[in-house]
């Protein structure tokens, strides 16, 4: 049963160390990633699953562990219980939770850029309708195109795309414009939290009473549009 869900993104300069003298510029997104957490886990989940995107489609059922050493520096994180490798949103996930002070248990799901919407939102059911009381944790970003700067440099799309997603996160408007986003535009416009929105659109469908939400982050720091989050 789904109690709640926090939205984060996951970049590894997140992470203070990885962002060394840039650090103080996301401390602002941090601390929105803190309370989006501190909300996810006062709803008493009893299992924390935390999805986000990776090359493969792939379950950890006891979580994982991760390393930050390919971005310079010797960090690494567990998720959960379990000992296979993390790719980087999950290793990210796996800071965040243990930020949080979360010791209980873990499930992880990486879904691929290529993975269709239905079976996204199927992926998200799978994990709602678990016996235990489940809290989820969304990882990924918007459009990495908003600026010229940006890693996909500028396209003219990416602004709206982001806007429209924002509006749907603030709304928890999951069976709306998430669950309808265009998963060929969301690849041109590099934006690596389409998969994992629609799991939680999958997973959002089975709670009858629906959600409450709160935006509490919106920016594009270097050109890739971050949100944070939180349903309940």
């Amino acid at each position: 049963m789904l109690v709640a869900a926090a939205v984060c993104p996951c970049p590894p300069l997140l992470v203070p160390e990885v962002a060394s003298g840039a650090a103080p510029e996301l401390d602002e997104l941090r601390a929105a990633c803190d309370t989006a957490l501190g909300a996810l886990l006062a709803a008493g989940p009893e299992v924390v699953a935390v999805v986000g995107p990776g090359p493969e489609h792939e379950r950890y059922e006891q979580g994982g562990t991760g390393s930050l050493r390919p971005f310079g520096v010797a960090l690494e994180t567990r998720l959960g219980s379990g000992s296979e490798p993390l790719p980087p949103s999950l290793t990210v996930g796996g800071w965040l939770l243990e930020r949080a002070g979360w010791t209980g248990r873990v499930r992880a799901l990486a879904v691929p850029d290529y993975l269709e919407p239905a079976l996204c939102a199927e992926n998200g059911r799978q994990l709602a309708l678990a016996p235990e009381r489940i809290g989820l944790l969304v990882l990924g970003e918007g459009s990495a195109r908003r600026t010229v700067k940006a890693p996909g440099y500028l396209d003219e799309r990416a602004e709206g795309f982001d806007a429209g997603v924002g509006r749907a996160l603030a709304t928890a408007d999951a069976e709306g414009l998430l669950a309808d986003l265009d998963d060929e535009l969301a690849f041109e416009l590099m934006a690596s939290g389409r998969a994992p929105w629609q799991v939680l659109t999958g997973a959002a469908g089975t709670v009858e009473a629906g959600f409450g939400a709160e935006l509490l982050h919106e920016s594009a720091p270097y050109g890739v549009g971050y949100f944070v989050a939180a349903w309940s």
